[in-house]
């Protein structure tokens, strides 16, 4: 059975003083799934936020809410809650108050507002912690805080502009694990915008890579990494060896001066490509026995691994991941299998943001 889209994008494109900011954008959101924007400072993730909280409207396009046109619905008028990168909370109030207040603009019955508040402080689990003043929680429990207030509301929807980067490192791992929990508990909606590649990876069940106002692709975190459908996507997304190459033919791959089978088709017979492989994938072994002989000129010890810089005899550079240590200065040869290497079209879009608006 086909899930249900609560939310769809249409053709949507949002500028500020003839600036694009969100150019052409169409996805569909579905009920009950974490989705992750994700890209870099200026890549269009916050002003699709906005858009989805009726904050902003759509130059552009048309924004549907359950096939409902919504371009000109109010914010107070959605089923969306926001919780903000600085969290918004009311310092003067306690937690109990700070939870409470939007049921009371709503004007719900005390008795309401108590089940409501003590229900939204269980699920993330802050009971026992009604009067405590806010000055006088951590950073993760302020968090905590700005989510209960969002949940009370009972929204379909969630959206989370960059919650976690306040907090120290440790602090911001754990809380990824609570917030992916609290979304399988509460069964709604999630839409998460971060820069951070590893936290959209852990978290997501579906991910948007944007970049310069476009969606540069969209899919699971495994289709994401595995799978990268160009450069942009293939760099920002954890480490990468990219080369440009040349697709021979069906199968059959040119990069470093010499050819490889692969795993790849339906390219035009000597199609310039952009070929990706991971670190992790790189095995180091002897000179002789390496589909690629290179030099290692740096090595640093990452805890559960050893990072290599190496060059080829061409010139091009390696990064390689491997929990066997090399010396630097020493000659050793690279090991890959053809599913470990990724053929890529060549895209116009490859590059840098701009500015966040």
């Amino acid at each position: 059975m086909e899930k249900e889209a609560i939310i769809r994008f249409e053709r949507v494109t949002k500028e500020y003083d003839g600036l694009v900011v969100l150019d052409d954008v169409s996805f569909e959101i579905e009920r009950g799934k974490f989705y992750t924007l994700l890209g870099p400072s200026g890549c269009g993730k916050t002003t699709i936020l906005r858009l989805i909280a009726g904050f902003a409207e759509p130059t552009k396009g048309t924004i549907y809410f359950h096939g409902k046109p919504v371009n000109h619905v109010p914010a107070n008028k959605r089923q969306v809650n926001t919780v903000f990168q600085d969290y918004a909370l009311f310092p003067h109030l306690n937690v109990f108050e700070n939870v409470a207040f939007g049921l009371r603009i709503k004007k719900k019955k005390r008795s309401e507002i108590e089940e409501k508040v003590q229900q939204a402080l269980r699920f993330v689990n802050l009971e026992g912690y009604e009067n405590r003043s806010i000055q006088e929680m951590s950073g993760g429990q302020r968090q905590r805080v700005a989510i209960a207030r969002a949940i009370v509301n009972e929204p379909e929807v969630l959206l989370l502009d960059e919650p976690l980067s306040a907090l120290d490192l440790k602090l911001r791992t754990e809380m990824q694990y609570e917030l992916r929990e609290l979304q399988r508990r509460l069964g709604i909606t999630f839409i998460f915008v971060t820069h951070d590649q590893e936290e959209a990876l852990a978290m997501s069940d579906q991910i948007f890579v944007l970049n310069k106002g476009k969606i540069q692709q969209s899919g699971t975190p495994k289709d994401i990494y595995d799978e990268p459908v160009n450069r942009f996507v293939a760099d920002f997304i954890g480490e990468s060896n990219i080369l440009r190459g040349t697709m021979i033919e069906d199968y059959l791959v040119e990069f470093a001066g010499k050819r490889f089978t692969c795993v790849d088709k339906g390219f035009r017979p000597n199609e310039p490509v952009d070929v990706v492989i991971r670190p992790e994938d790189l095995e180091i072994t002897t000179k002789d026995q390496g589909k690629l002989q290179v030099r290692v000129d740096s090595q640093l010890f990452r805890g559960v691994h050893y990072e290599l810089c190496c060059y080829d005899e061409d010139g091009n550079e390696w990064l390689v991941h491997s929990t066997k240590k090399a010396e630097v200065g020493e000659e050793i040869g690279l090991y890959f299998d053809p599913e470990d290497i990724h053929v890529m079209h060549i895209s116009e879009d490859d590059g840098e943001g701009s500015d966040e608006k």
